[in-house]
């Protein structure tokens, strides 16, 4: 795992989405196509629009899959990652090979994960975007995550802190509306990713970082775990690594 520090946000961001572009061109360039995941929430805002302002990624020879949905939330809701992605990026490169939605509302949860499992049983994931919550998951694997578990996506139940952090970033009227249960990819399908973009922002993700970058790796810190990940990088503004313990290069 690398780190790397920017002094704004959309510096961080820039950077994430220009070494994930490099890595799907250089994907392309070798095998004709590329897989790749993306993430979304408020951290994923500026790196999205960066990523689909690169004009020589040839999108047409790109699968997407994503880390997660809500479960029992319709694809119009303003929380629904599926309406996030369609918005803030199919709509922008409509070119898109193949992207891979996972439905949380077909009424069928388990045949909705064995669908998006055997789809990325399939193929091997050459970039994987990701962030960290507030309560260091990664995806929706909140603390204790299953480190165990083969299965590339599980059934979830959501916590306490994480559904309070989208509740405050205003994707849910209160507490009570945000789900309890959710589709995630699992932390093995993350890890198995060839390389893993990770951006941390905003100084509510500043403890969660300094879980992620200096404790031991632990399911309680699920996000900890890219310390084993060789090709995994960090991008944090300085907000977001204001609690480390020194500076990471």
């Amino acid at each position: 795992m690398q780190t790397h520090i920017y002094p704004t946000s959309q510096k961080a961001a820039s950077q994430a989405a220009t070494m994930g572009a490099s890595l799907i061109k250089q994907a392309i360039a070798a095998r004709g196509e590329a897989f790749v995941v993306l993430a979304t929430g408020a951290s994923q805002f500026d790196l999205l629009d960066h990523l689909v302002a690169d004009k020589n990624i040839d999108w047409s020879r790109v699968t997407l899959f994503h880390l997660d949905e809500y479960v029992g939330i319709e694809e119009t809701h303003k929380a629904s990652f599926v309406r996030y992605l369609r918005e803030r990026f199919l709509a922008k490169v409509p070119e898109v090979k193949n992207f891979v939605f996972i439905h949380g509302n077909t009424g069928d949860t388990q045949g909705e994960i064995r669908r998006v499992n055997e789809a990325i049983s399939q193929v091997q994931i050459d970039v994987a975007f990701v962030g960290i919550g507030e309560n260091g998951h990664l995806a929706f694997n909140d603390p204790p995550a299953d480190f165990e578990t083969d299965e590339p996506f599980i059934y979830v139940e959501l916590d306490e802190k994480c559904r309070w952090q989208q509740t405050n970033e205003g994707w849910f009227a209160t507490f009570d509306d945000v789900p309890t249960h959710a589709i995630s990819m699992s932390i093995n399908q993350i890890m198995k990713s060839s390389n893993i973009i990770c951006t941390v922002l905003d100084e509510r993700k500043a403890e969660a970082a300094k879980w992620t970058i200096e404790e031991e790796v632990s399911n309680m810190h699920p996000a900890s775990i890219l310390q084993t990940h060789e090709h995994a990088h960090i991008f944090l503004d300085k907000n977001a690594a204001a609690q480390l313990s020194s500076s990471q290069g």
